[in-house]
């Protein structure tokens, strides 16, 4: 089938690296459906794809992109045939920068007319969450949480999942400008780590206690830190490495693994300290359902009033690159969607 998409083509800035064109799908799986997309949404994985920092990105020229909204057109051999019209948030791996895109039909919620803004950050950033708070190790009430870019569209969802819960969260951020924000989602301490360091100001709140839990999407130094100021049972939670894209050539990829440390097995188990790896794209092709799972949950804690959405940027496709430049710049908060209607 022919359509339409950014494609990347070369990596740098978005207005180089990626073009318009036209594209041609592959026939469907047995177990895939079609959907015809109105919006996608961007991650801060795809900045770092286009920067050539993320190794889990398709070889060049292709197309990235993990959600959509969108009306089903076609569904494979395996699938049940009563799908095709429903309107769906589909999480994908790859591909969602299209008119069209494919996914398996585990990766699917029906979400009726609920508008497209308000569904994408229920799928690659509203599972990540879920999934490291609720399903990989759950919050605990009383546990001291940090969470990392706690203004970003997982850093704001893991906020509320750790309040719901009865912990205290500390929220690190770049800019006063979230403050606001994130006070009206109760965050207890916010830290601005461009002013004071933040370790510091974590062992003033944290008196006698330890952290129990660290969401951590920068790595670098900051995962070395992170994990001192852990206690017994706590947890370490790394799912992205923004830090790394602050980094110039080969020494400075060589400085970030550097700064990040090396750590013994034997050192964590005497210690009782556990480090958590979490790559989504992983977990999808391994157990889908785990994403369907989350995302359902997502969304009926969202229309049972216990979830906010956060803070949304809409753009036409026609400034989809500037739209990837302000994501990869950090002047984003919440999530970017990008529309095709």
């Amino acid at each position: 089938m022919q359509t339409e998409g950014f494609v990347l083509v070369d990596i740098g800035a978005a207005n180089a690296a990626f073009q318009l064109q036209a594209i041609t799908l592959s026939p469907l799986q047995s177990d895939e459906v079609l959907i015809e997309s109105e919006a996608f949404g961007l991650n801060y994985a795809d900045v770092m794809a286009r920067l050539g920092l993320y190794r889990e990105a398709p070889p060049r020229p292709c197309v990235l992109g993990y959600e959509l909204v969108g009306r089903i057109t076609e569904v494979g051999s395996a699938v049940d045939p009563a799908l095709v019209g429903q309107r769906v948030l589909a999480f994908a791996r790859f591909g969602a920068y299209a008119r069209h895109a494919k996914t398996t039909s585990n990766a699917i919620v029906p979400i009726a007319e609920m508008p497209a803004q308000e569904a994408l950050p229920f799928a690659t950033q509203g599972v990540t969450a879920h999934y490291m708070a609720e399903v990989l190790s759950p919050i605990q009430a009383h546990d001291h949480v940090l969470v990392h870019a706690a203004a970003g569209g997982v850093g704001s969802f893991l906020v509320q999942l750790a309040k719901r819960k009865g912990a205290t969260v500390y929220g690190k951020i770049g800019s006063d400008a979230k403050k606001a924000y994130l006070q009206s989602l109760g965050v207890d301490v916010l830290i601005n780590y461009k002013k004071e360091a933040y370790s510091k100001t974590l062992a003033t709140h944290l008196g006698d206690q330890k952290l129990s839990a660290s969401f951590n999407a920068v790595g670098g130094k900051s995962a070395k830190t992170d994990l001192k100021l852990l206690g017994p049972g706590g947890r370490l939670f790394l799912f992205g490495g923004a830090d790394l894209a602050t980094r110039k050539g080969l020494f400075g990829k060589l400085s970030f693994l550097w700064e990040m440390g090396f750590v013994l097995p034997i050192g964590l188990m005497m210690q009782s300290k556990n480090i958590l790896g979490v790559n989504m794209l992983k977990i999808a092709e391994a157990h889908p359902h785990v994403i369907q799972n989350s995302m359902s949950e997502m969304l009926r804690l969202y229309h049972n009033g216990e979830l906010q959405l956060p803070q949304i940027s809409t753009y036409p496709f026609s400034q989809f690159t500037e739209a990837h430049e302000a994501l990869g710049q950090g002047q984003t908060t919440g999530k970017v969607v990008v529309s095709w209607i």
